[in-house]
C-alpha cells in the first residue's frame, strides 16, 4: 500500500511540472489530457487506499528523510494515511478529476490554457501534502502551498483591469474601478494572499507554542503530551492555531475575500470553494481534536462563531445577483455549519458534511461555468432566464446539486446537515440549533431562487442577444459523477462512522427517538417551505427584492455585506495606508535616505574637492607631499607626548 501512497501524493505535482514545460506555449490541449489523466491516477490510488485502511483499520507511515535536524531540532519529511486523511485525499481527488476534465472545456480558448493547468495541479499537490503530513510542519507548507497557488489562479487573468458591471454595493477605495463595479483579479488575488498571511501569523504563534513546550511537531507526540501542559497554555495553542483556520476557511472577520475571489476562471472557484483551500480549516479542526477536547470552551466559541457565520452569509445570499457570489455565500454559510459541528466535539459529523459539500458544491461552480460560457460571460442572474430550454442537462444537474445544499431527504446534504442539526440539539446548545434552522431555511430559498431566476421565467438574455448552448460532452460527462454523488454520498453514513470513529470521538447526544423524528421534521419543513417559496415567487421571473425594497436599510445592509469590507478599509486599510505614506516620506525619505545621501554626498564633494590635488604639476605634488609628512610629523609628536 505504500506505493499507492506515494502515486496519490505525487502524481499531481508530476502533471503540475509537465504543464509548466509548455506555459509559455501556446495552447496544447495534450497538457490538459496528461494534468487531467495523472489527477485520476490519483484518485485511483486514493481509492485502493480507502479500501485498505477501512478494512484493517490501520494507518500506513512513510518517512522519507530527516527534513530540518539542526541541534535538537528534528523534524522529519513524513507521511500518513489514515482514517481522515484518506477521506480528505478521495474527496479532494475525485472533485479535483472532475475539475481538470471540465477546465479542458472551459479554458479552451484562453491563451494561457497550458500555464492554468501548471497552477491547478500544483494547487491540488499542496493541498495532499496538507492533508497527508504527518506532522504539523509539513502541514504548514502545504498550507502555504495551496495560499500561493490559490493568489496564482484568483489573479490569473492578471491582466483584466475591468470586469462586467454588476449589482455590488460596495469596492475598496483602493481600487481604479468605477463605483458599483467587481474589483480586479489581481486585487481579489492580493486580498486573499494577504488576508490568509495575516491569520497564519497567529497559526504559526500556535505552532510555536507547542515546539517550545512539547519539543515536537509529530501529532502523534503532539497529542500524547498536550493534555500535560497547562490549561491556559492549551487555550492559547488553541486559540491560535483557530485563527488560522479561520484565515483559510474565511471565517468572520477573515471572510470579505472568499466572495471576491469569484474573480478568479469558475473552475477554480469550483476547486477552492470544495476539495481545497476553504476547507484547510475544517481539516484543521479536526486533525487537532485532542488539542481542541482539552479546552472546549474554545470550542464553544468556535461553534458560535460558525452560527453566526453561517447565518450572516445566508442573508447576504439573499439579495445577491452576482451567480458566483451567491454560491460563494453559500459556501460560507456551509463552512460555518462544519465549525459548529467541530466546536460542539463533532468531529466527524464536520468531516461527513465536509466531504458531502464538496460533491454538491462543485457541481454548482461547474454548472455555473457552463452558463456563463452561454451567455458571454454574464454573471448576473437577472440577465438570464429560460435557460433550461437550451441547457437541460445542467439544468438538472445544478437543480439535483440545489436540493442537496437545502437538505432535502434522500439526497446527501439531507444526511450530513441533519446530523449537524442534531448535534447542536443534543448538546443543547439551543439557541445555536435555532439559528441553523433558520439558516436551513435561508439556504433553501437563495439556492432555488438562483434556480429559478436562471433556468425558468423570461428569457432575459434575448436583449442582449446571447444563444445560449449547452456544454461540451465530456464537460457535462464529469458533472455527472459528482452529480451523483450529491445524491448518494449521504448513504454511506453509518460504513462512514464505523470507519472514522477509530480515531475521532463518537458524537454523544441524548435525544430521543421521537424527538429525532420531530428534529428531522422541523428541518425538512423549513427547507422544503424555502424552496416552495421561491419557486412560487420566482417562477415568472418574480421581482422580490427589487423596485422600493432597494432602499430599504436590510438590503443595502446585506448588499454590502453588512459594512464589513468598508469597516476594514476605513478602520484598518485607510489608516495603515496613511501610517505607510507617512513613514515614507517623513521617516524613510526625510532621515534614513537623507542620512544614506548626506553621507554618500558628502564623500563624493570631498572627493571632488581633492581631485585639484591629482593636477599633475610636479611641483605642486612635492609641496602636498611637504604639507603631508609635516603633518604626520605633528601627529607622531602629539601622539608620542601624551604617551
Amino acid at each position: 500500500m505504500e506505493s499507492y501512497l506515494y502515486i496519490a501524493l505525487f502524481a499531481p505535482v508530476i502533471g503540475s511540472l509537465f504543464a509548466a514545460l509548455f506555459s509559455n506555449t501556446p495552447k496544447k490541449l495534450f497538457v490538459g489530457i496528461i494534468t487531467s489523466a495523472l489527477i485520476l491516477v490519483s484518485l485511483v490510488a486514493s481509492l485502493n487506499l480507502l479500501v485498505d485502511i477501512y478494512s484493517s483499520h490501520e494507518a500506513i507511515h512513510v518517512k522519507l528523510l530527516d527534513w530540518i535536524s539542526i541541534g535538537n531540532v528534528r523534524i522529519p519529511f513524513g507521511f500518513v494515511v489514515d482514517q481522515v486523511s484518506v477521506v480528505m485525499m478521495v474527496v479532494v481527488t475525485m472533485v479535483s478529476a472532475m475539475v481538470h476534465i471540465h477546465s479542458i472545456g472551459y479554458m479552451d480558448h484562453d491563451k494561457s490554457f497550458n500555464r492554468f493547468f501548471a497552477w491547478l495541479s500544483a494547487f491540488v499537490f499542496s493541498m495532499m501534502i496538507l492533508i497527508m503530513s504527518d506532522n504539523f510542519a509539513g502541514l504548514f507548507i502545504g498550507w502555504e502551498g495551496v495560499g500561493l497557488c490559490s493568489w496564482g489562479l484568483i489573479g490569473f487573468w492578471y491582466h483584466k483591469s475591468d470586469v462586467e458591471k454588476t449589482d455590488d454595493m460596495y469596492k475598496s477605495p483602493f481600487s481604479t474601478l468605477s463605483p458599483f463595479s467587481s474589483i480586479s483579479p489581481s486585487y481579489a488575488a492580493n486580498e486573499a494572499f494577504i488576508m490568509n498571511r495575516v491569520a497564519d501569523l497567529g497559526m504559526l504563534i500556535g505552532l510555536m507554542l507547542i515546539f517550545w513546550n512539547i519539543g515536537s511537531l509529530q501529532y502523534d507526540t503532539v497529542f500524547a503530551k498536550i493534555g500535560t501542559l497547562d490549561h491556559g497554555l492549551v487555550v492559547a495553542i488553541a486559540a491560535f492555531l483557530f485563527i488560522g483556520a479561520m484565515g483559510k476557511s474565511a471565517q468572520f472577520p477573515f471572510n470579505t475575500w472568499l466572495a471576491n475571489a469569484m474573480e478568479g476562471p469558475t473552475p477554480v472557484s469550483a476547486l477552492i470553494h470544495a476539495a481545497t483551500m476553504v476547507t484547510a480549516g475544517v481539516y484543521l479542526i479536526i486533525r487537532a481534536n485532542e488539542i481542541f477536547t482539552v479546552v472546549p470552551e474554545v470550542g464553544y466559541f468556535i461553534a458560535g462563531l460558525g452560527a453566526f457565520v453561517a447565518f450572516g452569509a445566508a442573508t447576504m445570499a439573499l439579495v445577491a445577483t452576482n451567480m458566483k457570489k451567491i454560491i460563494a455565500y453559500s459556501t460560507l454559510s456551509q463552512l460555518g455549519y462544519m465549525f459548529v459541528a467541530a466546536g460542539l466535539g463533532a468531529y466527524w459529523v464536520a468531516l461527513f458534511h465536509l466531504g458531502t459539500h464538496a460533491f454538491f458544491k462543485s457541481v454548482l461552480f461547474l454548472g455555473a461555468g457552463n452558463v456563463m460560457h452561454a451567455t458571454n460571460d454574464e454573471i448576473n442572474i437577472k440577465n438570464m432566464g429560460g435557460l433550461k430550454k437550451y441547457m437541460p442537462w445542467t439544468a438538472t444537474i445544478m437543480t439535483i446539486a440545489s436540493l442537496a445544499l437545502s437538505g432535502i431527504f434522500p439526497l446527501a446534504g439531507f444526511y450530513s446537515k441533519d446530523m449537524i442539526l442534531e448535534a447542536a440539539f443534543g448538546h443543547g446548545a439551543y439557541v445555536l440549533w435555532a439559528i441553523l434552522w433558520i439558516t436551513a431555511g435561508l439556504t433553501a430559498f437563495y439556492s432555488f431562487r438562483l434556480v429559478m431566476y436562471v433556468f425558468y421565467g423570461e428569457e432575459n438574455f434575448k436583449k442582449f442577444g446571447y444563444h445560449p448552448h449547452e456544454a461540451q460532452w465530456y464537460v457535462i460527462a464529469a458533472m455527472v459523477p459528482l452529480g451523483i454523488l450529491a445524491i448518494v454520498a449521504g448513504w454511506t453514513e453509518h460504513s462512514f462512522v464505523h470507519m472514522v470513529t477509530h480515531i475521532l470521538p463518537t458524537m454523544e447526544e441524548d435525544i430521543s427517538g421521537f424527538a429525532m423524528f420531530m428534529l428531522i421534521v422541523v428541518t425538512s419543513g423549513i427547507a422544503i417551505g424555502g424552496i416552495a417559496f421561491a419557486v412560487l415567487k420566482f417562477n415568472k421571473n418574480g421581482t422580490y427584492f427589487s423596485g422600493k425594497f432597494k432602499d430599504h436599510i436590510c438590503y443595502k445592509v446585506l448588499a454590502n455585506q453588512y459594512y464589513l469590507p468598508k469597516i476594514i478599509d476605513e478602520v484598518i486599510l485607510k489608516p495603515y495606508l496613511a501610517l505607510s505614506k507617512f513613514s515614507w516620506k517623513e521617516m524613510d525619505m526625510k532621515v534614513v535616505d537623507a542620512t544614506v545621501d548626506g553621507i554618500a554626498n558628502t564623500i563624493y564633494n570631498k572627493g571632488e574637492d581633492s581631485r585639484a590635488i591629482q593636477s599633475g604639476n610636479l611641483s605642486k605634488a612635492l609641496q602636498w607631499m611637504g604639507i603631508g609628512l609635516v603633518v604626520l610629523l605633528i601627529l607622531v609628536v602629539t601622539f608620542g607626548s601624551l604617551k
